[in-house]
């Protein structure tokens, strides 16, 4: 290689250079867009639940028809119901909110195969991002509950159990439903985490175990007996720095 080669070369990876890092300053501009779009959208929802759970369910499934009477509860029961967006336990949350009396929110995200965004949602917000929408789900959420699901639904359930248990997040009804479903992880629990001290004992009474949609409602009400629904001060001022 000569020299003229050489500086050829090192002229052209300085200019890929240069290109790629002014790529990732403007997307973090898109990703500051995300927030503020999303926070502006969502700010007049609360109360609101959060429901997580399998795109792979299908309607007419139990777990489906189990999501849609729970959403279709907290809706009359004055929570708007947030959900991913797209189908499966996702669409039987927005579709019981849909048909209650609160607003049915969906925050759906790109992906490579692109998710379809299901039609029960009186709001929609769309996400390239997966932390900007995890975001969004802790934010704006009163009680976490999650349904049924796999690698997406245990994310997010641990993203919401470690917010909490770090004292991140304020402290929220965070309800499994179905225990049959999720009885083994939560005798794992126990069994190792617990007895080989990787976590509290009292990081068990984080998750509450439910099966039956009126007993998920009555749960959240309970928890919110003595505080309003919305965070207070030093848990607004904790969230400030989620």
């Amino acid at each position: 290689m000569t020299e003229n080669d050489k500086l050829i070369m090192h002229v052209e990876t300085d200019a890929l250079m240069k290109n790629t890092t002014a790529r990732e300053s403007w997307r973090i501009f898109g990703i500051m867009s995300e927030f503020v779009e999303a926070t502006e959208r969502l700010s007049a929802i609360k109360p609101a639940v959060t429901i997580f759970g399998s795109a792979r369910v299908k309607p007419g499934m139990p777990y489906y028809e189990l999501t849609e009477k729970t959403a279709r509860l907290l809706s009359d029961s004055g929570f708007s119901v947030i959900s991913g967006g797209g189908p499966g336990i996702m669409e039987a949350a927005n579709k019981g909110a849909f048909e209650g009396k609160s607003p049915s929110v969906g925050l759906n995200i790109q992906l490579p195969h692109e998710q379809s965004t299901n039609p029960y949602q009186n709001i929609s917000q769309t996400f390239r991002h997966f932390f900007a929408r995890k975001y969004m789900f802790v934010r704006f959420a009163s009680a976490y509950v999650v349904m049924p699901g796999g690698f997406g639904t245990l994310d997010e359930l641990m993203e919401a159990l470690t917010l909490i248990q770090t004292g991140k997040a304020r402290k929220i009804p965070l309800i499994l439903v179905c225990s049959e479903f999720w009885k083994g992880m939560l005798d794992w629990f126990r069994e190792r985490l617990v007895e080989e001290k990787m976590i509290d004992p009292d990081d068990m009474n984080l998750i509450q175990l439910i099966d039956q949609p009126e007993q998920v409602v009555e749960a959240i009400f309970k928890h919110y007996e003595a505080r309003p629904f919305g965070p207070l001060p030093n848990e607004r001022e904790m969230m400030l720095n989620l």
